[in-house]
């Protein structure tokens, strides 16, 4: 939806948002310099970032806020991104409206620009407010696909996460985007399938991406008529399946996120293993071997078949591995062989970890070839 935030958001339902992002402007645009691709920028993204009187900034904020609670489920989440030139003002803002604040996320970009006055620590960080429409009505949120995503413990409130990556651009350049891997997390973590996500102030409609990708269904508002059709045309390449799951495939998966080691055994090594709460694959370089598969650094899972059948997933017991000679691994009954020495893992065979999408196994060529699939493979996503 083109135009201003205030008067679009008159047309959307009440009570009909299950959630909603935010990246209000942060009013910083004041002539300053920074980085960009290693060359000196100024900072200043438009006129609708430039700074007004605090008195304008908060009543700005208020309204807006104010109206987008009306939007809300009585369920519903906000979340609303800054720096320390809005978030505070914000932060005034929910309180008074009534919203109750959740967390505050520290995203912690891992690729930030270098401060080039050096007077002030480098900027790396910022601020994500997440909220609920009222003090006392239980919000959504998928806690156990959130704790999958950080290896099976909780997952804290401060993400390292990537700055917005050049396959993020191909359609066209927006000053203040959003990673696109940073509002896929959003919005696994507040919605279910087919649940509405509205964006406010949608830019180049990261958000949506990320929304359309997961199947959810998105409304955005912007005022800014390129930057609407900008939002259009990365849409429109979505209709590619090359191109969508190429976004796709980057969108979910993180430098840091943990694996799964998919693991076909014998349907009686399966067993025994289901027993013993052992698990191995080759060591060495042989074909099969897991000590060449990329992602076994970050290895939190293990899920265990035959042929592809009946996969079942646990988390490791014991992080990192031993290494067994086949004599050994024969002794507590498993039918090593072809190779003297294995990696050994270990996990809980009493507590299997539920997952919402079964990986189908019987596409692979090769089911005795150990793979390594991101966690995010086995939560839900299609």
């Amino acid at each position: 939806m083109q135009g201003d935030c205030m008067k679009r958001l008159s047309e959307i339902a009440d009570n009909s948002i299950d959630t909603i992002f935010a990246d209000p402007p942060y009013f910083l645009s004041n002539g300053g310099i920074s980085v960009h691709s290693g060359k000196q920028v100024c900072v200043d993204k438009g006129d609708w970032d430039k700074g007004g009187t605090p008195e304008y900034i908060y009543e700005f904020n208020r309204r807006w806020l104010g109206l987008c609670r009306t939007k809300l489920r009585d369920n519903g989440t906000i979340w609303i991104s800054g720096t320390h030139h809005n978030i505070h003002v914000v932060m005034r803002c929910l309180q008074e409206l009534g919203y109750k604040v959740l967390n505050t996320i520290t995203w912690q970009k891992s690729d930030p620009p270098p401060n080039l006055s050096c007077r002030y620590f480098n900027f790396s960080t910022e601020l994500i407010i997440w909220a609920r429409k009222s003090e006392k009505k239980p919000h959504k949120f998928n806690y156990e696909k959130m704790k999958m995503l950080n290896g099976g413990q909780q997952m804290t409130d401060v993400w390292r996460i990537p700055a917005v990556s050049s396959w993020e651009k191909l359609e066209g350049k927006h000053p203040t985007q959003k990673p696109l891997r940073l509002l896929y997390r959003i919005i696994l973590a507040a919605t279910d399938e087919g649940d509405t996500v509205l964006d406010p102030f949608s830019g180049s409609g990261t958000t949506g991406i990320a929304a359309n990708l997961l199947g959810r269904k998105y409304i955005g508002i912007e005022q800014e008529s390129e930057f609407v059709q900008l939002s259009m045309r990365r849409r429109q390449a979505l209709e590619d399946e090359a191109s969508r799951k190429t976004l796709y495939d980057k969108m979910r998966t993180l430098p840091e996120e943990t694996t799964v080691l998919v693991n076909h055994m014998r349907e009686a090594d399966r067993e025994n293993a289901m027993r013993t709460g052992i698990t191995y694959v080759r060591a060495g370089d042989s074909k099969g071997s897991l000590l060449v598969k990329e992602g076994f650094e970050r290895l939190g899972y293990v899920c265990l078949h035959t042929n592809g059948d009946n996969p079942t997933l646990f988390k490791l017991a014991r992080k990192g591995f031993q290494i067994w000679t086949a004599e050994a691994l024969r002794e507590i009954g498993f039918s090593a062989e072809n190779a003297p020495y294995y990696a050994v893992l270990r996990f809980e065979p009493t507590s299997q970890v539920a997952y919402d999408q079964p990986v189908n196994l019987r596409k692979r060529q090769y089911t005795q070839v150990p793979h390594i699939q991101p966690i995010s493979d086995f939560i839900g996503l299609k």
